[in-house]
């Protein structure tokens, strides 16, 4: 019996227990919902600032502080609106979390999701942490109207954790300002306080400031000694006057001279300070160097200045004392300006590569070492670049410009130096023109494509020296849109494309490609265009030469054979299909005439027959007398006609009997009162007509 009641117990504790220990859902918690076939409710949900858990189609539920079985038993009772089946329904908080407010001096300020035990140093990383100038010994924190202010400077000295207030959510956490840095913002260092001196805001400090390492007010003591004070500051700096030290003193101005002081160790020299006093030290002034021994290093050197050397010091002695040049000189134009106002000019990289044949400049008192400033790409002023040195370089490459000039270049690397052509460039045709003499110049025009791909030697390039100038025209735009800019294209390199192709004009054209390349350039035939009597005017010659080319019998045959070759020069002309007749001479046409349905000029070739010119015509009218069809031949001697019965052809179908045609020819059909049968019977009618009066007039 005893075992039994001890057993109640125990399950009565347990019991007790766990309801005490039993977790409330809090602001920021993430709360699962999990209810199988519902993709909108199987997610997590965050609890609001104002408690709340927001559920899709049901609208707002009040979460905060519920047990997971209230917060179960609320979620089911709101869903049962609009899902009839929650058997399978499980809510349960997933994720414990604090909902936090971070304000005041830190990075990145505003509203934070973190974890359940985060604390004040995971918050402030949270926020990006501290930004400098954020006082560390007043931090607040504010939960339901109270502000509790710790010492977050002491934790991070000591790493006390219990010196830190615990988070819960709704908290607001607030960093305040230092106020050394004043209304304004600025940038501010902290490790630079101690250097400002110990007592910033006390009326009675001495103030150190000058040429000093940490210039500040500084608390007065019983013994102020200057030279304490100065230690206190940091001591003086290399550039201090520390003859000319100015120190006021019960407004009482002394100049005090800490270098006799120093060499003599007389103290009876310092001067009395007290409290309110200020103290000075000048920055020193730069003597001017002058002297027989003195040599001027100037331009793009580390210590440029005056340097006293002995009389067997070289070039290389001064330049290295004077720091060497810097990454921005020309070393190549290093001048050197004697006293007598001559100049020695020096290349210092040719030098130092071992290639230079001339002995180093002496340097001797009262000489100057110049070092110029290396030429900037970017800098536009033409004065960088004296012309009796630069080479121009104009037209279709990438940086057109003014390159100064040296004999180790060859053409290849000057265009290299300018970024090289441009996509637009005509390599094929650039233009050189070097000055042989002070009223006369010579022009090389290179074709840079036929060099690379031939592989031809440095050698064969074109000459370049100070002064040159090359340009690089560029390709020419649309002919159609652009017709002005054909000035830029060369005659000699160009290929004409007239008549009904989609844009008839001037072409750039090289001796690698054929016909149908510059055709296509000219958006190729129109819809009117006739491609069975395309001409090309060919003028390699000493003769112009003009070829026929039936180009749809090549698109029938694929026979490239029947494409001729073009070169530059040549035209090529495509005329319209069925123009007018008097666009077409009559050396190449045969006339129709006569009683025809369409009588005209039509084109003829070999491959035809009267036949087909008669089909063509439109064939023999109604009233045509088609036995005696009269041809009148075009001979190199008389001309000649012959007359054909295409009646007589249509019984026999002798095709032998048809007569020859030729270019120039004219063929004429008859009406059927011409013929001679219809002459004799009008004239019979006549007779007859002219008895019939004669009759009536005599009985008449």
């Amino acid at each position: 019996m005893q075992k039994v009641l001890i057993a109640i117990l125990l399950l009565l504790f347990v019991s007790a227990f766990s309801q005490a220990e039993e977790y409330r859902a809090q602001v920021g918690d993430q709360v699962a919902i999990m209810l199988p076939g519902e993709v909108t409710l199987n997610k997590e949900f965050q609890i609001d600032r104002q408690g709340r858990l927001t559920l899709p189609e049901v609208g707002m539920i009040q979460a905060n502080g519920m047990t997971e079985a209230e917060l179960s038993e609320a979620v089911s009772e709101t869903l049962s609106s609009v899902i009839r089946d929650l058997s399978s329904l499980q809510v349960f908080v997933s994720k414990r979390q604090l909902l936090v407010m971070i304000q005041g001096y830190v990075s990145e300020p505003g509203e934070f999701t973190l974890q359940r035990n985060a604390s004040i140093q995971m918050a402030l990383y949270a926020a990006g942490g501290l930004r400098s100038g954020a006082q560390l010994d007043k931090v607040q924190l504010r939960r339901d109207g109270e502000v509790i202010t710790f010492d977050y400077k002491k934790f991070l000295d000591t790493g006390d954790d219990s010196l830190l207030p615990t988070l819960k959510s709704l908290d607001t956490l607030f960093v305040p300002a230092s106020p050394m840095i004043g209304n304004v913002e600025q940038n501010f260092d902290p490790s630079k306080l101690a250097d400002s001196g110990d007592a910033a805001e006390d009326r009675k400090a001495i103030k150190v400031f000058g040429e000093v390492i940490r210039p500040g007010s500084f608390s007065a003591k019983d013994e102020n000694n200057l030279v304490d004070l100065l230690m206190r500051a940091g001591g003086v700096t290399r550039y201090a006057a520390v003859e000319q030290i100015r120190v006021i003193s019960g407004n009482e101005p002394k100049l005090f001279n800490l270098k006799r002081y120093l060499d003599s160790g007389d103290e009876s020299l310092l001067p009395n300070i007290v409290e309110g006093s200020t103290i000075f030290v000048p920055k020193q002034e730069e003597e001017i160097k002058t002297g027989s021994n003195t040599v001027y290093v100037m331009g793009e050197v580390a210590k440029p200045g005056a340097y006293e050397g002995k009389e067997n010091a070289s070039f290389m002695d001064i330049l290295a004392n004077a720091g060497g040049p810097t990454r921005f000189a020309e070393s190549r134009q290093i001048r050197v300006i004697k006293a007598d106002g001559t100049t020695i000019p020096f290349d210092l990289t040719l030098f130092s590569e071992g290639k230079m044949d001339a002995p180093m400049p002496t340097v001797q008192a009262g000489d100057a070492i110049f070092v110029p400033e290396k030429l900037d790409l970017n800098e536009k002023s033409w004065l960088k670049v004296s012309p009796d040195r630069a080479v121009r370089v104009l037209g279709e490459v990438v940086r057109p410009s003014r390159v100064e000039w040296s004999s180790e270049m060859s053409f290849l690397d000057l265009l290299a130096h300018v970024g090289g052509p441009t996509s637009r460039a005509d390599t094929s045709k650039i233009e050189v023109v070097t000055p042989i003499s002070a009223n006369k110049s010579k022009v090389h025009v290179f074709n840079l494509d036929n060099h690379i791909k031939e592989g031809r030697s440095d050698n064969e390039l074109p000459p370049v020296t100070a002064g040159t100038t090359i340009r690089v025209h560029d390709l020419p735009d649309d002919p159609v849109d652009n017709k002005a800019k054909w000035i830029r294209q060369s005659s000699d390199t160009s290929i004409y494309v007239f008549g009904q192709v989609g844009a008839p004009g001037r072409y750039k054209f090289t001796d690698e490609m054929h016909f149908l390349d510059i055709l296509s350039a000219a958006d190729g035939p129109t819809a009117n265009a006739d491609l069975h009597n395309i001409r090309v005017t060919h003028l390699d010659g000493k003769h112009a030469r003009v070829s026929k080319l039936n180009l749809a019998l090549f698109f029938e045959t694929g026979d490239a054979s029947i494409i001729p070759q073009v070169k530059t020069g040549d035209t090529i002309y495509v005329p319209e299909k069925n123009p007018n007749w008097l666009d077409r001479p009559k050396e190449v046409t045969v006339r129709v005439l006569g009683a025809i349905n369409k009588p005209g000029r039509y084109t003829f070739d070999d491959h035809m027959t009267i036949l087909d010119l008669l089909a063509e015509a439109g064939g023999p009218s109604a009233n045509a007398y088609v036995e005696k069809i009269t041809v009148v031949n075009l001979s190199c001697c008389r001309d000649q006609a012959q007359t054909f019965n295409l009646s007589e052809f249509s019984r026999t179908a002798r095709f032998q009997d048809l007569p020859v045609l030729r270019a120039g020819d004219t063929i004429y059909i008859p009406t059927k009162e011409e013929s001679t049968a219809e002459k004799i019977r009008q004239g019979i009618t006549d007779i007859f007509q002219i008895a019939g009066i004669a009759a009536l007039v005599g009985i008449l």
